[in-house]
């Protein structure tokens, strides 16, 4: 066979395919983490009111019954996500796609963006540090997706997101909590630079809550 302009060797490309959509399944990472929070506050509180009621507590029956409160307090919370399991892990997903940005929650409140009606979205992170006495630990980095529309009718079209509206500290713009999950940072960023570098703001640092140990 002899190949020429109107017989190549090879079909010619035909369009690209999109990229594959960028998907955060918070849904997972909250089971996880309810899971792991369950167990240990479950089993600091089991180990308190076990010390309790063997009297393994010094300080007289005073202390004992104080460490037998605060134990029951623990099992309480180790307990909680038994009774909210079911709203805890709901299927929810935060996609980036070449259409926009969307909140796929079948069960709670989804919506949906186009990229067209945004000005901006950004990340805003906030350090949550507890306070024992006098000293504190840093434990966690709040993660939250912000998002700027791009005329005054967004509202408007989209009132599945008025929940969010200038929800904590945003101005004139949507908040969309993610919980403690610093690693969804670079993930957004990436799905950001491949589908609307343009429209990326950054990163927000935003100070720090303050919360008792």
């Amino acid at each position: 066979m002899t190949y020429g302009p109107h017989n190549p060797p090879y079909p010619p490309p035909g369009p690209s395919a999109p990229p594959p959509p960028v998907i955060i399944d918070v849904a997972r990472d909250t089971k996880t983490k309810s899971v792991i929070g369950a167990s240990v506050a479950g089993g600091i509180g089991l180990l308190a009111v076990v010390s309790a009621l063997t009297g393994q507590t010094t300080g007289g029956s005073g202390a004992a019954v104080a460490v037998g409160i605060v134990g029951a307090i623990f099992l309480l919370i180790g307990l909680l996500p038994v009774f909210t399991w079911k709203k805890l892990t709901r299927p929810r997903r935060l996609v980036f796609d070449a259409h926009g940005v969307r909140w796929d929650d079948p069960q709670g409140r989804p919506w949906a963006a186009a990229w067209q009606e945004l000005a901006g979205v950004g990340i805003s992170r906030t350090q949550q540090r507890r306070v024992k006495l006098a000293d504190y630990i840093f434990r966690k980095t709040m993660v939250r997706l912000d998002l700027f529309p791009a005329d005054p009718g967004f509202r408007q079209r989209h009132p599945e997101m008025e929940h969010l509206w200038e929800f904590h500290t945003v101005k004139n713009g949507y908040r969309l909590p993610l919980g403690s999950n610093p690693k969804y940072i670079p993930v957004i960023e990436q799905a950001m630079r491949q589908y609307r570098p343009a429209a990326y703001w950054g990163v927000k640092d935003e100070g720090f809550m303050v919360g008792l140990v």
